[in-house]
């Protein structure tokens, strides 16, 4: 079973496999469906495989900060089916794809997107997005196939999150905004609900 890729993506840097899963609740119950483990968290693998045993049904986990193919093949053993990366790495989206994972690489520029795009990438990750703004997603929009999708990550909050959305930016990465490991629970409770209600995912109860 292979998820659809929801708009929002939690960013869970520096998360620890012993609180990862209660995070992961927290987070589901707001709304948000998918969830990274960059790779320079502690014991991330370990995080990566708790989420896909307890939640991988219901929401689309894997790994952030990948930066090799080898590191793609561990993902996939550890049940993640998500990679997200801070670069244009052709091996990290060639690997993704002979495993049938998500795969979302960064990129900056028209030349990194169309490489990622030639490599099988179908999602890309502005980033750091706030380096580059919402009109510079914009200009690249009226060149990118219409269904390629662009993620803003890096930068983005909730005051301007309609900025990115009017650019055409099809959904977003949020990390320090919505998860620090000093956070309580309750505090990304909040924070979350506040990032849904503002992209405009909020799950309907009725």
């Amino acid at each position: 079973m292979r998820l659809d890729l929801p708009p929002i993506i939690a960013i869970l840097r520096g998360v620890t496999p012993d609180r990862v899963v209660d995070v992961a609740y927290v987070l589901l119950a707001q709304g948000i469906g998918a969830i990274e483990v960059p790779l320079n968290s502690p014991s991330p693998f370990e995080s990566i495989s708790k989420l896909a045993n307890a939640i991988g049904r219901d929401c689309l986990c894997g790994a952030g900060t990948v930066l090799y193919a080898d590191d793609v093949s561990r993902v996939a053993d550890a049940g993640g089916r998500l990679i997200v990366t801070p670069n244009t790495d052709l091996s990290v989206i060639e690997r993704a794809c002979a495993k049938d994972l998500m795969v979302i690489p960064g990129f900056a520029t028209a030349t990194e997107a169309f490489a990622a795009i030639r490599a099988g990438a179908r999602q890309l990750k502005l980033f750091p997005a706030t380096t580059y703004g919402p009109d510079h997603l914009r200009a690249l929009r009226s060149v990118l196939p219409a269904d390629i999708g662009v993620f803003a990550v890096g930068g983005v909050t909730v005051e301007n999150v309609a900025l990115w959305r009017d650019a055409g930016a099809a959904g977003f990465g949020f990390g320090s905004d919505l998860f620090k490991p000093q956070y309580s629970d309750k505090e990304i409770e909040t924070r979350a609900r506040r990032l849904v209600e503002a992209v405009g995912e909020r799950k309907r109860t009725d």
